[in-house]
């Protein structure tokens, strides 16, 4: 796990938001403090432009710290909702013009699509830049890549080429900050707010979640003014 936590520092390098890059300078980032130190897991609410709002779900794990103040935070998503009509409608539109179907003057209305559904499966890499506060709070803010697998599925599109052209694993770069608050000893409830933009999809999530810490605090926090 602590080779993981390696490499998994080693590209959130290249992500290093620009106000913690300014902060200090890259000889500042060392792996003294990045190894496991726990994991958590969260319940959100997304509305995404092309489908439903509905519940996301998410497994987050602290990889430490990546120098001074930059935690690193691996991630594992999953949500799963219906498209809109207004997508219908253009994906039904968008069927007509291909080649083939055209030349045969096939009609195709969002009825005869049926119900789509389309899930996501989610896997990021997140930096946060993390505060302590007089309060017992940490806040962060931070950003993260990721890459999702989409699949999307409907009776009426089953087996079908259809079917396919629903299905991709598009790359995504998202921003989030958020709040975290320890009520005991290695236990830590957290809220975040986040944007997440793909190639063909953006969303804003709201979380909810706890974490259970399998290592002591460290000493690689920014103190908040």
């Amino acid at each position: 796990m602590e080779r993981t936590a390696r490499i998994a520092g080693m590209l959130v390098l290249l992500l290093l938001p620009p106000f913690a890059a300014a902060a200090q300078s890259l000889a500042d980032y060392d792996y003294e403090n990045l190894r496991f130190r726990g994991v958590g897991a969260d319940i959100g609410w997304i509305a995404p432009n092309r489908v439903d709002a509905t519940t996301a779900y998410a497994v987050r794990f602290d990889l430490g710290y990546l120098g001074p103040a930059v935690r690193i935070v691996p991630t594992i998503s999953y949500w799963s909702s219906t498209l809109k009509r207004s997508e219908l409608e253009r994906f039904a539109n968008r069927l007509e013009q291909i080649p083939v179907l055209r030349d045969q003057n096939v009609s195709i209305r969002a009825s005869d699509l049926g119900t789509i559904e389309w899930s996501d499966v989610g896997l990021g890499l997140d930096a946060h830049v993390v505060w302590t506060t007089p309060v017992r709070l940490l806040t962060y803010v931070g950003a993260g890549f990721g890459l999702h697998v989409m699949n999307g599925r409907g009776g009426a599109v089953q087996g079908t080429f259809i079917e396919d052209l629903l299905d991709s694993t598009p790359a995504a770069l998202s921003i989030m900050g958020g709040l975290e608050y320890e009520p005991v000893a290695r236990l830590r409830l957290y809220g975040e707010g986040r944007y997440t933009l793909q190639s063909d999809l953006r969303y804003p999530t709201v979380r909810l979640g706890a974490a259970v810490m399998l290592a002591p605090a460290v000493n690689a926090l920014r103190r908040m003014p």
